[in-house]
């Protein structure tokens, strides 16, 4: 490797994310090679000669990140983030198993196989609740049951629609949120930054209209924010949070962060940490391997 390290930007489009980690690479004269997701053949029997020393993962599709990453981590290469922050980020029962096992405070939860078990599920935990997809972002497919009618309804649908990722019946418990909730960014062991994601709708993505404003970063949410990074194999994540009645608590972990809405809202430049985390992965690779 040469002094700087060669960073491979693994992507699918350039969108803004993208595009303001291309430019803060560019800025630093680090020597970048796009690689884009829809053109790439990897020969999975010998190790990919791509001519780069660490790989940034800003794929839209999470198939093509997952099983990209398995290959390039297979044969050595060291990508940002790990095919396990990848595979346990990108479904959230891994995630929420993940969580617990670390001791993590998170919203209560139960998964079931059949309809009939996840009414008793949902009924069990008390209305409302929330049933969500085991794989999704943006907010969407989820739903928020008020009754058992709305319960019974939903159910049926998931049942009909017959998919794998539909026959797991992911149920939480509702957590009343003060018009907003927490969206923070950690890079290696540190939550850099943090926003509040206000809405008058119960889903409070900014994908779906949320507004974003500053969030202090405090020693508690530093804390459990870092712990959650941890629990998930660590890196570049965004952590969502709800505060609840009894404290913090982590609903999900993001691994392809989006992060345009929050650079100015945050006063962070978070383009630049990426970036840092990115080259000194491919300087410890190197160190370890000599």
């Amino acid at each position: 490797m040469s002094s700087t390290p060669t960073v491979g930007v693994l992507l699918s489009r350039v969108r803004v994310e993208e595009k303001l980690l291309i430019d803060e690479l560019e800025r630093r004269h680090v020597p970048t090679k796009i690689i884009d997701d829809r053109e790439l053949v990897l020969a999975v029997e010998k190790r990919p000669e791509l001519g780069v020393d660490v790989v940034l993962e800003r794929c839209i599709q999470h198939s093509r990140a997952l099983y990209a990453l398995n290959v390039l981590e297979t044969w050595g290469i060291p990508t940002v983030n790990t095919f396990e922050v990848a595979d346990v980020c990108g479904n959230k029962l891994l995630t929420t198993m993940r969580l617990i096992r670390d001791g993590v405070p998170s919203p209560r939860t139960r998964v079931a196989f059949t309809p009939e078990a996840a009414l008793e599920a949902i009924e069990e935990l008390g209305y409302p609740v929330v049933l969500k997809p085991l794989v999704g972002s943006w907010g969407r497919l989820i739903s928020k049951v008020n009754d058992r009618d709305a319960a019974e309804t939903i159910l049926e649908h998931k049942d009909v629609l017959g998919t794998y990722m539909h026959s797991i019946y992911y149920v939480q418990e509702y957590v009343p949120k003060p018009g907003r909730d927490i969206r923070a960014f950690v890079v290696g062991d540190e939550t850099i930054g943090a926003i509040y994601r206000s809405s008058d709708h119960w889903i409070t993505n900014t994908a779906r209209g949320g507004r974003a404003s500053k969030c202090v970063v405090t020693p508690e949410l530093n804390d459990v924010c870092v712990r959650a990074a941890r629990a998930v194999g660590g890196g570049v994540v965004a952590v969502d949070v709800l505060e609840g009645s009894e404290g913090l608590l982590v609903n999900e972990v993001n691994y392809t962060m989006e992060f345009r809405n929050s650079i100015d809202t945050t006063g962070v430049n978070i383009p630049a940490k990426v970036v840092d985390y990115a080259l000194e992965v491919a300087r410890k690779a190197e160190q370890t391997s000599k």
